[in-house]
């Protein structure tokens, strides 16, 4: 059975990814379904909804420093990360570049583009190692989620989990951010 950690043996071809260019892992359709049979994501999924997400889906490579893409870039795809560390970036007047959470191995970045209302990434993102991601076409995507109802909705309940898991995360930042305010502001009145 093929793992994550074999993916970065296959052969490799330059490619473009959201403007971006990487190292794109050509696979053979079979390997890829096998890859995505190993992601949770996709475990309630039918052999026939697999295959259709293999032939919308690729891995690609980035190299530690590399950019995956930019806040404010047009959303095209959606990335699962199968191996390394991505930071999720950003952009907070007078503060500069300000990193909002750090995606790891089976964490989705990118999830905005199967909402109906997001048209540019709300953050940026690089990559922290060397990372290997699965990226899906977007567009495709919600055109099978559309087409196969019962795909739609394991997909977006899986997007519900990742959307309350991020607004619980940045829940907790902003209590951090007020009890360190309300902390500064004690010490400044003493």
């Amino acid at each position: 059975m093929m793992t994550l950690d074999t993916l970065t043996h296959s052969a490799f071809g330059v490619t473009n990814v959201d403007n971006h260019t990487t190292d794109l892992i050509v696979m053979h359709n079979s390997d890829l379904i096998k890859t995505l049979q190993t992601i949770p994501w996709f475990l309630d999924l039918k052999p026939q909804q697999i295959e259709a997400l293999a032939a919308i889906s690729s891995i690609v490579e980035y190299q530690e420093g590399q950019s995956i893409f930019c806040e404010g870039d047009r959303v095209d795809n959606i990335y699962i990360i199968l191996s390394g560390e991505i930071g999720v970036d950003i952009a907070v007047p007078t503060r500069g570049i300000v990193r909002i959470t750090t995606a790891e191995p089976l964490d989705i970045i990118g999830w905005s583009k199967l909402t109906p209302v997001v048209r540019q990434r709300t953050a940026s993102t690089i990559a922290l190692k060397d990372s290997t991601l699965l990226v899906i076409n977007g567009d495709e995507l919600n055109r099978l989620c559309e087409e196969d109802p019962r795909l739609g909705y394991i997909i977006m309940r899986r997007v519900a989990n990742v959307v309350a898991s991020n607004l619980l995360t940045i829940k907790l930042q902003l209590m951090d951010l007020i009890l360190q305010s309300s902390s500064e502001t004690d010490i400044k009145t003493r």
